[in-house]
């Protein structure tokens, strides 16, 4: 394979290892914790439900799906897929859609339909319970789905910080066009441009939406970048190298495309595949044949004893068991909603309820007329 015209591997490795991805948990580095990829192609829903036909669903274990039978699952979901209300601590949340929609609730009485670009940013810090839930919205054709959430950990002085829920939308979204090269010698500079969603860290100089106040993020040194990258088939792109250097951990997953090139020529890979990469130095990236979807996570390690149990992330293991028996003690506040699994109407438009009630739409006119409804109000179960 030849390396991308005008572009040199560095003298030092950049590849430090290549690992495989699948459905479960990728591999991550410090500060991260977890990223998960969702790419799940659902059939049409119901006409009276935002899930799919009853039929399809007697195969699985319902509950507890994590079949990817037809390419799709309805994970912990029931009648719509998704992940009803479960419990965090000591960590924070980023759920990066690409395609579908996403229908959020939560303890502290927020809740949001998201998707198609859109970034949600929580941080769990002391606790909250949350539900994700993937509406089906489409009766007359598929439902597809494709997202990543990643946990960012937090620090020991933050793990107990107040809940913050926030929204990034695709609209506000900042993009950095990247400098394209053909790939291989003597062909043509792609016309496509090859295009950044710019979620944290500063890329091309584009600066990202504000981190949550507590978050690693929000820390001046702390380097984090949580960039989606899309390169034209037949291009090449450089990456900077990390600002921190090679105190920073940097690492590409290869989620869609042809194969992908990493590291001007030091390896090309096919998609679910994934490398964590030297952050000193530029990282060249390229898309053989087909355009190529990675996700770039990058930051400066916290350096904190890790001890993660299920939902709960700290830094010892009594505080795991404090966890437990806070949760049973208090549901960090409860359980606001009249299900577990709450989805919005079929009609509701992507929209947000943050703490204290305040509502927030996308700054999309086609949404407008669909903002006179009123947004879901959280009600407690019938005694």
């Amino acid at each position: 394979m030849a390396a991308p015209a005008s572009t040199t591997a560095p003298a030092t490795k950049v590849i430090r290892e290549v690992f495989a991805l699948g459905r479960s948990p990728f591999k991550t580095f410090d500060p991260f914790l977890f990223c998960m990829y969702h790419n799940d192609t659902y059939p049409a829903s119901t006409k009276d439900t935002l899930g799919p036909d009853p039929k399809l669903l007697r195969s699985r274990d319902i509950g507890s799906d994590f079949s990817y039978e037809g390419g799709w699952s309805m994970y912990h979901g029931t009648t719509v897929p998704g992940f009803p209300a479960h419990p965090h601590r000591g960590f924070e949340t980023i759920t990066v859609t690409r395609t579908g929609l996403v229908d959020h609730s939560d303890s502290v009485k927020c809740t949001a339909r998201y998707g198609e670009g859109d970034t949600q940013w929580l941080t769990a810090g002391g606790g909250i319970q949350h539900a994700e839930m993937f509406p089906l919205l489409h009766p007359d054709r598929p439902n597809t789905l494709q997202l990543f959430q990643v946990w960012l950990n937090l620090p020991r002085k933050s793990k107990m910080c107040t809940p913050y829920f926030s929204m990034f939308w695709k609209e506000e979204t900042p993009m950095a066009e990247l400098p394209t090269l053909p790939l291989r010698a003597g062909a043509a500079t792609p016309a496509e441009k090859a295009m950044s969603k710019v979620i944290a860290g500063e890329l091309e100089g584009v600066t990202p939406l504000p981190p949550p106040p507590d978050s690693w993020a929000a820390a001046p040194d702390s380097d984090v970048a949580v960039w989606t990258v899309d390169i034209p088939a037949n291009a090449a792109v450089t990456l900077p190298a990390a600002r921190g250097g090679a105190s920073s951990t940097r690492a590409v997953y290869f989620v869609k495309g042809g194969q992908l090139e990493i590291g001007g020529g030091e390896a090309v890979v096919a998609p679910m595949n994934g490398a964590r990469v030297a952050a000193e130095v530029p990282l060249v990236l390229g898309a053989v044949d087909e355009p190529a979807e990675v996700l770039v996570l990058q930051g400066r390690p916290i350096g904190e004893p890790v001890v993660k149990h299920g939902p709960f992330v700290m830094n010892t293991r009594e505080e795991i068991m404090q966890c437990f028996a806070d949760y049973r003690r208090t549901e960090f506040g409860g359980w606001p909603w009249e299900s577990g699994d709450h989805a919005h109407p079929r009609d509701m438009p992507r929209h947000a309820v943050h703490m204290g009630g305040r509502k927030e739409f996308p700054p999309n006119k086609a949404e407008e007329s669909a903002k006179q409804q009123p947004p879901p109000q959280p009600k407690k179960p019938q005694e």
